[in-house]
């Protein structure tokens, strides 16, 4: 069964209105109508408390002097009275409608945008269910928190103050009365507060573990069907919902708990009052009017008084759900860099040591060299012109450990070095749990080192910005992921937009991928959740036509062609040289045939470099890589 991946927090002593007040900065672009729908909630509530003084007045007025004109001129009043409250509560709803969808909005975006920015190993911990439900569920308890109890337990509170102000002002003892039970109804809210807090958090939890559950076997429904396991999902699926149907009883009960409190003591309020006031009335100390007023206000008050219950049960999920949302939020993105280089001071008015991007005339331009991207040519005269130093990828004294590896376990790779010449290409070779995907994702920062450096071209990629890193990078992986798109839009992915028709051509040819050209639309073709219409072989070589389309001056390719069969993967080599010339890889290969690609070869064991030297070298020194290549075990 699975569990919850994110860090789930009981809240126990957390405050719910200091966890509430982190959505200010979302809420405070639409405090004004807020703030104006509040003011006539407040207006309209307190427009009912005017019925009563209307009955009084009717009662020992009117109907006592038996005046027609004076009821029907007092029905005519409260039926004014009426449309106005209504009219008041729709011109509310009206004025907050708009502002919180757009409020919510802005947080699934801000979310959204977040979770692209977190470090790989974040989503390693968080089940995807998880996450989704912070961006559906979640928000949605936040806008009705928004739109609704945050409004009326302010409008509520101050409508049970002005209508205690107009009973005690119309018969103090029966007022104290009904405030009898005010003490002990908020030490029982206090109580139970923390208790549903618990239960709502540890609900909205197993609601992120039931999605998890539910997304999983959508995707991998083939699994499912090829091995027959669809009952197993079933009783998994089925346990997290009994799970899940016991805590939300378990609300029901605590919630039925503080209905029965809330609405019982008021009542018995209401009934001593009734009882005291008529024998009030009896003995002539009191006016019928007045008795009815104060009974009518008191039943008024019925409504904001017992919706508190519900209206603080909401504020908590609401609570929930916003500490929940910031869990997310509050996870460290990705640094641009990891010891960004100090700005340059700028050059003194008349200087003559002034670097420009721009070649001087008549000279050429270093092999490999290019302006950063998005980087403005620096304007003065051409003086000087630092070169770009061709140096290939190469890996200083590299150490990795996982972020939430033990701390006294083995490093996944210690002390590699390893250097990539400019135009070659360099094989990765090792058996099985070696290291190889781990090194390979080093090199675009999907993984940060925990020891160690890594350069490219003599820059080390911690003080590049990341965007900058990833333009210069291009990877394939072994297990391709394609979009729910065309297949012309997920391979010119790869190329940050910047490709036409022509690279997409070209990208295709080189990955041996023309069956696209006989798909229904061609390139326009969409490919589906996952690219799961197509075979294993067609979704990897979209991801190897993914990889080239930008023509990267670095490539990374983890085992590009395992899914190929011999003909296309020799048809998929023969091409891939061409582009192999042009750029410097490093690909990590499991097959003699993809070995050969290479200048050179890698061999990997045990998180460490063992060997580096030609594939006839390490054939003919090397037992561990002879055995390797002769069919031993695969990587």
């Amino acid at each position: 069964m699975p569990t919850t991946h994110a860090p789930a927090k009981e809240p126990g002593g957390r405050s719910a209105v200091r966890t509430l007040r982190r959505l200010w900065p979302y809420v405070r672009p639409v405090r004004t109508r807020l703030f104006t729908a509040g003011v006539v909630a407040i207006v309209a509530s307190c427009t009912g408390l005017v019925f009563p003084l209307v009955l009084k007045w009717m009662v020992d007025g009117p109907v006592a002097d038996r005046d027609t004109g004076g009821v029907w001129l007092g029905a005519l009043l409260l039926l004014g009275l009426g449309v106005a409250e209504a009219l008041l509560f729709g011109f509310r709803r009206w004025l907050v409608a708009r502002p919180l969808a757009g409020v919510e909005a802005a947080m699934r975006a801000h979310l959204f945008r977040h979770l692209q920015r977190v470090p790989v190993a974040f989503h390693d911990r968080w089940a995807s269910g998880q996450l989704l439900s912070r961006g559906t569920t979640d928000l949605m308890l936040l806008r009705m928190f928004l739109a609704f109890p945050l409004t009326f337990l302010v409008v509520n509170g101050a409508t049970i103050l002005v209508g205690m102000a107009i009973l005690l002002a119309q018969e103090w003892t029966l007022g104290l009365v009904l405030l009898a039970p005010v003490v002990p109804m908020v030490v029982f809210l206090a109580y139970f507060e923390g208790r549903y807090a618990a239960v709502s958090r540890r609900a909205q939890d197993q609601v992120g573990d039931l999605t998890t559950v539910v997304e999983e076997s959508v995707l991998g429904i083939r699994i499912i069907k090829g091995f027959g396991r669809h009952r197993s999902q079933a009783l998994a699926f089925r346990e997290l919902s009994r799970t899940l149907r016991g805590t939300e009883l378990a609300k029901a009960r605590l919630l039925a708990a503080i209905y029965a409190v809330i609405m019982t003591l008021p009542e018995l309020a209401i009934g001593a009052a009734l009882v005291l006031g008529s024998v009030q009335v009896a003995d002539g100390d009191l006016s019928t009017g007045t008795l009815v007023a104060f009974l009518s206000t008191a039943l008024a008050l019925r409504w904001p008084v017992e919706s508190i219950g519900f209206l603080l049960a909401m504020s908590q999920e609401a609570a929930t759900a916003t500490e929940r949302y910031f869990e997310v939020l509050d996870a460290e993105p990705e640094a641009e860099s990891a010891t960004a280089p100090a700005p340059a001071p700028a050059p003194e008015h008349g200087t003559e040591s002034v670097r420009s991007t721009d070649p001087a005339p008549g000279a050429e331009a270093a092999p490999g060299a290019e302006a950063a991207p998005g980087a403005e040519p620096l304007r003065g005269p051409v003086r000087e012109q630092a070169p770009v130093p061709v140096d290939g990828i190469r890996f200083h004294a590299v150490q990795f450990r996982y972020p939430d590896a033990p701390d006294h376990s083995p490093a996944v790779l210690e002390h590699i070095d390893l250097h990539i010449r400019t135009g070659e290409t360099m094989a990765l070779v090792g058996a099985t749990g070696s290291g190889k995907t781990t090194l390979t994702a080093l090199v675009p920062r999907l993984h940060e080192v925990t020891g160690g450096r890594i350069t490219l071209d003599g820059e080390d990629i911690a003080a590049m910005p990341r965007e900058r890193v990833r333009s210069l990078v291009s990877m394939a992986f072994e297990e391709p992921t394609l979009f729910s798109a065309s297949v012309g839009e997920n391979v010119l992915m790869g190329s940050g937009g910047t490709a036409g028709v022509d690279a997409l051509d070209r990208a295709l040819a080189v990955a041996q991928a023309e069956f696209v050209h006989a798909l229904p639309q061609g390139a326009d073709t969409q490919v589906g959740e996952q690219g799961l219409s197509l075979s294993g072989g067609q979704r990897q070589r979209l991801a190897l036509a993914r990889a080239v389309v930008g023509t990267p001056r670095f490539l990374v390719l983890d085992d590009p062609l395992s899914a190929l069969d011999v003909h296309t993967e020799a048809l998929v080599e023969a091409a891939l040289r061409r582009v192999l010339k042009d750029t410097t890889a490093l690909v990590v290969a499991h097959r003699p045939s993809t070995v050969l690609l290479a200048d050179r070869v890698a061999l990997l064991s045990g998180g460490r470099v063992a060997a580096v030297g030609t594939h006839q070298e390490l054939l003919r020194d090397n037992a561990e890589y002879a055995w390797l290549m002769s069919g031993g075990t695969e990587g």
